[in-house]
């Protein structure tokens, strides 16, 4: 006869154990965890397999060929298509477009020919039907549901038999055999798991839309992300048309790549070449401003970093004002300039900022905003196609960032003049096309770096 063991569940996450902590060993929370009623634990037999197991030479890989979306950006991020059977989960912040995003997808599969389900758990179908009118993502075999039931939405699938199935979104899906409430943490485990047994019995391909807490986490158990294959979280600030879509995690293809979106009035189009869009295009040299080349994932884009320093009216205290960039990292560069480069900002206000509201987090950008407030508080107009990319140590040294062939390849390409480096990049610089007219200067330290600008701008 089986034989009875209480267990205890966390509240938040839904992570167990079969003794009491006073801490979730999952999502960390304190105080979560409490029993659960006694559940009979039944000896597991072994039952015959329906298939052999083969041997890995011998299985066939011909029905996971991978599928274009009709999307290039999506199908940079998810590897050059969709795989039949994969699961895919993304997630982002509410209104940042996720929707139309998969609208999109989901009209561009039926396009080429393929079946596909769009299941609605948040607006009515007349709803969607207005949002596809407009983004004209109208087509006969894109089919269209309501449903917040999970059978129901199993039951779609297997009436429709579609080869691509979107579920927006899984938080509003509930499963009528499962404890808790749609969107807790047991009733999105038992969906997700659901969605992901049927993809794989099927080979049909699931994209499920997740919502995001507060700081911008997936919202949800951990085991979640663990269930599906393709992890993809949808970024953006909602008073920019700049979209990304990043992968954190991908079973089929690389983890660190990004496609770029702009979100306009008839819905999300591609943005194949972003550097234009953080970047601003001056006749004549401007103080207090300098141009970087920052990498996102594989992918090198231009970010134009711009800075203003002012008379402070608060002596003891001026302000630090950011935007787009790492506040501690710019504190940080203020400070060597004034150490190192003796720059006197102690008693002035500085405002960075970078252009059209890209978000950068990579340290090549230290260079490039030191250059910008050393421009901006001396007033001098630097070379107009000036490229600098750099970590800045406390030190006032200047350290070297990856990637930087790609990047200077894609400064080349946009017909930059003047380059600064690291010392120690050399190697590098050699492989760039001395034909696009780059040169490039190296320069160890960060006064070095200031001294070579204004070597330049008097030659200019």
């Amino acid at each position: 006869m089986a034989k009875s063991q209480n267990s205890y569940h966390c509240t938040e996450c839904g992570w167990t154990t079969v003794r009491w902590v006073g801490r979730c060993g999952e999502c960390q929370a304190w105080g979560s965890v409490v029993e659960r009623g006694g559940a009979p634990v039944a000896k597991v037999s072994a039952l015959a397999p329906a298939s052999p197991a083969l041997p890995i030479s011998q299985v066939s890989s011909d029905s996971s060929r991978r599928r274009l979306t009709g999307i290039a950006e999506l199908d940079r991020v998810l590897g050059d298509g969709l795989v039949p059977g994969a699961v895919i989960l993304l997630a982002g912040e509410p209104g940042v477009g996720k929707s139309t995003l998969l609208l999109d997808v989901a009209a561009k599969w039926a396009n080429s020919g393929q079946t596909t389900l769009y299941i609605s758990g948040e607006e009515s179908a007349s709803q969607v039907k207005l949002r596809a009118t407009r983004t004209k993502a109208i087509h006969d075999d894109l089919y269209l549901a309501s449903e917040t039931d999970l059978a129901t939405v199993l039951g779609h699938v297997d009436q429709v038999q579609p080869t691509l199935l979107v579920v927006d979104s899984v938080q509003t899906i509930s499963a009528s055999g499962s404890d808790g409430t749609p969107g807790g943490p047991t009733q999105v485990r038992e969906v997700t798991g659901a969605l992901a047994r049927v993809a794989k019995r099927e080979g049909m391909a699931v994209i499920i839309v997740g919502h995001v807490t507060k700081d911008g986490s997936i919202a949800g158990p951990r085991t979640m992300e663990h269930l599906v294959d393709v992890v993809l979280t949808f970024e953006g600030d909602r008073h920019s048309g700049f979209r990304m879509v990043r992968a954190t995690k991908n079973r089929f293809g690389p983890a660190d790549e990004v496609g770029c979106f702009e979100m306009g009035e008839f819905g999300i189009v591609e943005v194949p070449d972003p550097s234009g869009l953080f970047t601003t295009t001056h006749t004549e040299p401007v103080p207090g401003t300098c141009v970087t080349v920052t990498m996102e994932g594989r992918r090198p884009l231009l970010a134009e970093v711009q800075a203003l320093v002012a008379p402070s009216l608060q002596q003891t205290s001026p302000r630090r004002t950011t935007h787009g960039l790492d506040s501690s990292r710019i504190a940080m560069v203020l400070a060597v300039l004034e150490r190192k480069a003796q720059l006197p900002l102690s008693q002035r206000d500085v405002y960075v900022s970078t252009v059209g509201g890209a978000r950068v987090t990579d340290p090549s950008v230290d260079l490039a905003a030191a250059v910008a407030v050393a421009s901006a508080a001396l007033q001098r107009q630097y070379p107009r196609r000036l490229l600098a990319l750099g970590e800045v140590g406390l030190a006032g040294d200047l350290r070297r960032v990856p990637g930087v062939e790609r990047r200077l390849a894609e400064a080349a390409r946009l017909g930059f003049e003047l380059a600064l480096v690291p010392t120690g990049s050399r190697d590098v610089t050699q492989k760039v096309p001395r034909l696009a007219g780059l040169k490039v200067v190296e320069v160890s330290s960060l006064a070095e770096a200031l001294g070579a600008l204004d070597l330049a701008r008097a030659r200019h």
